[in-house]
């Protein structure tokens, strides 16, 4: 036997680990934390510490209240037999008999399935550009070049769409400047703008005229973000532009692609108001006619009231309804989509 005598192990639970934020704990069970030694301040105090930024977000704040949130108490009408003599007290309530006749209205059926239809143009061909215009910008050596496609491209987010129609119709109206050097030319004129079979087309290039460059700007944000020590790295490998794109730009700008994707499915059945409404006239109902523009003929020009507030109440409910199972399919991808996925 060896004169030394062997220490037996000391039991697990008695072992010290250390802890990497300085605290010595034993076992392996959960870890101590170090308590921060500022103060918890009360509500008051943080109230004074807030009180000009608080102030800052009032005129916010009571926009939202009185445009966005109290309108919403006025959905009940939706459930009536409004009387805008009677007022909401007075009038008579027929329960769900709205929603009965607007689903058995083939106008309302017309309406929905065209506005899914341009909505699918829509989001097929306009919600790519700003991603591609952002990845040109990106790539442009010369700040100077640079700002000036900027301000180029920002410029007609900031006209209206009366203008913007208007500047369509001297381009390609049937006196316009596009059908003027055809008939120049000996050509017949083509109807541009009262085509109803072009008419998708028509409304998703006034929309990437008017919109995209603006949409931009998100993307760029989100490209600036993105280590350029990666980009530096994956060149010395000897990797392309392509690669350095497929590989490093579009993974860093998923995040970013898949948010804004979720809130387009979301906005997926407003197409836009102001751009059919001006257009209506001169394509058709069948053609311009969308939920937005069927609300405002039922109900404002109609005297429907009631059928319009069922018409935009259950367009809110299919819009919230895409928004959650787009957002629950981005959390199936690994995505944080519009809110994180709780961890249990």
């Amino acid at each position: 036997m060896n004169s030394t005598t062997e220490q037996a192990p000391a039991p697990p639970e008695a072992r010290r680990v250390p802890d990497p934020a300085g605290v010595t704990v034993r076992g392996s069970g959960p870890k101590k934390r170090k308590r921060s030694n500022v103060p918890k301040q009360s509500f008051r105090a943080r109230l004074r510490r807030d009180k000009q930024m608080l102030l800052m977000m009032l005129p916010g704040v009571a926009f939202l209240l009185l445009f966005f949130y109290i309108p919403i108490l006025g959905n009940v009408i939706a459930f009536q037999d409004y009387q805008p003599y009677l007022g909401i007290g007075d009038s008579l309530w027929v329960g769900w008999q709205n929603f009965v006749d607007l689903f058995g209205n083939p106008d309302f059926i017309h309406a929905f399935w065209n506005t899914l239809y341009l909505a699918a143009w829509q989001l097929v061909f306009l919600f790519p550009v700003p991603l591609v215009l952002a990845l040109i910008v990106d790539s442009l050596i010369s700040t100077r070049v640079r700002r000036t496609f900027q301000s180029i491209a920002y410029l007609p987010h900031f006209l209206s769409w009366v203008l913007v129609i208007a500047f369509f119709q001297q381009m390609l109206g049937g006196a316009g400047f596009v059908n003027n050097v055809l008939r120049d030319w000996g050509m017949e004129p083509i109807p541009f703008l009262t085509n109803p079979e072009t008419f998708p087309v028509l409304v998703v290039v006034q929309m990437i005229w008017k919109d995209a460059g603006w949409a931009m700007i998100i993307f760029l944000a989100a490209l600036a973000s993105i280590d350029a020590s990666l980009y530096e790295a994956a060149a010395a490998d000897g990797a392309g532009r392509w690669r350095r794109m497929w590989h490093i730009t579009l993974p860093g700008l998923r995040p970013v692609i898949v948010l804004l994707l979720i809130l387009r499915i979301g906005d997926i059945l407003s197409v836009g108001f102001e751009q059919f409404i001006l257009q209506r006239d001169a394509v058709g109902a069948g053609a311009a006619e969308v939920l937005d523009t069927f609300t405002y003929y039922t109900g404002v020009v109609g005297g429907g009231w009631s059928s319009g507030a069922a018409a935009g109440l259950a367009k809110g409910i299919v819009s919230a309804l895409l928004i959650y199972g787009a957002n629950k399919l981005a959390h199936r991808f690994g995505e944080d989509g519009i809110f994180a996925q709780r961890v249990r």
